[in-house]
């Protein structure tokens, strides 16, 4: 039995997925967070909290190195780790200081911190010659307004320390840029109270459907497990509306896709790492979005596993503890898995799902996950406003994405009059 130091989670679906799969290899976890009403105050009401798995729950100060480092190797030589993980992007860089710091597997810190800078990434791929969009890095709006209109419109902006596609927008003007500057102003600190980086991106927009590349890195050599297409809406913003494993790709632009996936995972350095990348198939070719050192979330890794029968969440506990993943491919009876999202287009006050109660009885539901009655929402401006998912699978073809949009359609958001005035 292994000792695994888990450092913050999400506090979505692989805040479960994670506990589970250390659980079911057989080991034991120590959790470590700054703030632990952080995850009590989102406790599931359907299962057991994921928590409640763990060997101990400590506090400490996990925003700030100089004083993590050192208390996790006094903890270390008390309980004894043989690894460590996260299953949240904004602390991913902490891991791999703590892994090095104790000696224990994992990746390049600095591979890991240019992977979730999205700056860093941006350079040390056009550095590598790894297709990525047109970008500049800007310091503050004078920068901004200047390289765009040097470049032309339409643009995105990114934020280069942000993650589930906050605050990334597509601006036609000059105005929506100054906008989108006014709106990352109001955000100095992220949801983990981390100050931001003040650098912005501003990056050509790209054309083309888009895939990510789920991958597994160990001993210098990466494996590819697979790939998942995504669908995107919410216009000005990008948000993840849907996902399909495998996705239903010409073979010539899968290959195309994973060999620039492999490709960017080298420049980066990383190794000891299960990473999902987000790929742009324009006409001019694949381009690289993002590469994110750990696995995929929005309930691809579900996806994954019912398909293909590989488990990426335990494949990460595997390379956390320097031992091999078993990324072996077993027969599920399933062709294709997809996963819709049901978002709110407006604020208010939630009072029901309308169509739930026929949805779930399609056989070809395999989850299907809604906000309660009595929550406050707003329009969707990002991946973190969701009001729920199904998930269905096909087990003949590459049907299921549109099964699961079909049935998505179903699904109808019901507010308050009062509520939609706020």
């Amino acid at each position: 039995m292994a000792h695994l130091l888990v450092i913050e989670s999400w506090v979505g679906s692989m805040s479960r997925l994670l506990p589970r799969a250390i659980g079911e290899g057989g080991h034991r976890f120590t959790f470590l967070t700054r703030d632990l009403h952080h995850y009590l105050r989102a406790a599931p009401g359907d299962t057991a909290h994921p928590l409640l798995a763990a060997a101990n729950v400590l506090t400490a100060d996990t925003n700030d190195p100089a004083v993590l480092l050192p208390y996790v190797e006094r903890l270390h030589g008390v309980l004894g780790f043989d690894g460590v993980v996260s299953s949240c992007d904004y602390y991913l860089p902490t891991v791999a200081l703590v892994a090095e710091r104790l000696g224990l597997p994992g990746p390049s810190a600095a591979a890991v911190e240019a992977a979730c800078r999205k700056d860093l990434t941006r350079e040390r791929l056009a550095a590598a010659g790894v297709p990525g969009p047109w970008y500049a890095l800007c310091r503050d709006r004078v920068e901004a307004v200047a390289a765009a209109a040097s470049a032309g419109y339409p643009l995105v902006v990114k934020p280069v320390d942000l993650c589930a596609g906050m605050l990334v927008r597509k601006v036609a003007d000059e105005a929506e840029l100054l906008a989108a500057y006014r709106e990352l102003d109001e955000f100095p600190a992220n949801a983990r109270g981390q100050r931001r980086e003040p650098v912005v991106l501003l990056e050509e927009l790209l054309a083309g459907p888009e895939v990510s590349v789920e991958t597994v890195s160990r001993g210098g050599r990466t494996e590819v497990v697979g790939v998942t297409s995504k669908s995107i809406g919410g216009a000005p913003a990008f948000i993840e509306t849907g996902h399909q494993f495998p996705a239903p790709l010409d073979p010539g632009d899968a290959a195309a896709a994973v060999s620039t996936a492999v490709a960017a995972l080298a420049a980066l350095g990383l190794d000891q790492v299960v990473a999902h990348t987000e790929v742009k198939l324009t006409p001019r070719g694949p381009r690289v979005v993002e590469v994110n050192p750990r696995p995929a979330g929005n309930r691809i890794t579900e996806l994954v596993r019912r398909v293909s029968g590989i488990d990426l969440a335990a494949a990460a506990v595997d390379v956390a503890l320097g031992r091999e993943p078993d990324l072996t491919v077993r027969p599920t009876g399933v062709a294709s898995a997809a996963v819709t999202f049901l978002l709110p287009e407006r604020d208010g006050l939630l009072t029901a799902v309308d169509g739930a109660d026929q949805v779930s009885r399609d056989p070809a539901v395999v989850e299907l996950t809604l906000a309660d009655p009595g929550r406050q929402v707003r329009r969707a401006v990002s991946n973190n406003e969701y009001l729920g998912h199904l998930m269905t699978t096909d087990t003949d073809g590459p049907g299921a994405l549109d099964t699961a949009e079909r049935l998505l359609a179903r699904l109808t958001p019901c507010y308050t009059e009062e509520a939609a005035r706020v």
